[in-house]
């Protein structure tokens, strides 16, 4: 508790387990003030951040690249299973829309510029763009697409590790939610009457 007050005194160099939780008040606040043209990212911010920014970027490539895909099926399907399958193409593109500006939000957040060009914005994504011939033909692209993005956004997840927890735990839920697509993708395949 004295800690918490800015009274505590020098970590002993002993097991991480006794010491401090919390360096003291003062430090932290003159730290704070040094380099605050740099925002969120602080002197303990442990990636590399150019590094971070690349990877991103190329996360922001996939989500868009995805969103696209999912729209163009959303108003190509038809027959007899294209409702269900509409419903979700759309569903899914929204949220690969909502994935991407949490994305770029965290690139700006570490100082960087979210490349939304379309100049090479296939070549930067991990998934490709698939426009499919058929409806089971769009639904399998899309799934392949989205097992691209989970094993990218894997080890995206482990190559952060515990250096960036803020992007490290965006990734991991933009990465849940990509397993759940892939899930939903698989049921439709499997709902399919034709």
């Amino acid at each position: 508790m004295e800690q918490l007050q800015g009274t505590a005194t020098a970590a002993r160099t002993t097991s991480p387990q006794e010491q401090p939780f919390l360096s003291d008040i003062q430090t932290l606040r003159q730290r704070a003030r040094q380099h605050m043209e740099e925002g969120a990212v602080t002197p303990g911010y442990a990636a590399d951040r150019d590094a971070v920014i690349r990877i991103l970027n190329a996360a922001l490539a996939t989500e868009i690249v995805c969103q696209l895909r999912y729209k163009r099926h959303y108003f190509m399907a038809s027959g007899i299973d294209a409702e269900a399958a509409k419903a979700e193409f759309l569903q899914h593109a929204n949220e690969e829309a909502q994935h991407a500006d949490r994305i770029a939000g965290r690139i700006v957040q570490l100082g960087g510029a979210p490349d939304f060009s379309p100049d090479g914005l296939a070549t930067r994504s991990h998934a490709e763009y698939a426009a499919g011939k058929n409806l089971r033909d769009m639904i399998e692209e899309d799934l392949v697409a989205e097992r691209v993005a989970i094993e990218s956004y894997r080890e995206i997840v482990l190559y952060i590790a515990d250096r960036d927890s803020t992007t490290r735990r965006l990734m991991e839920e933009v990465l849940a939610a990509e397993e759940e697509h892939a899930d939903d993708l698989v049921s439709l395949l499997k709902g399919m009457r034709t």
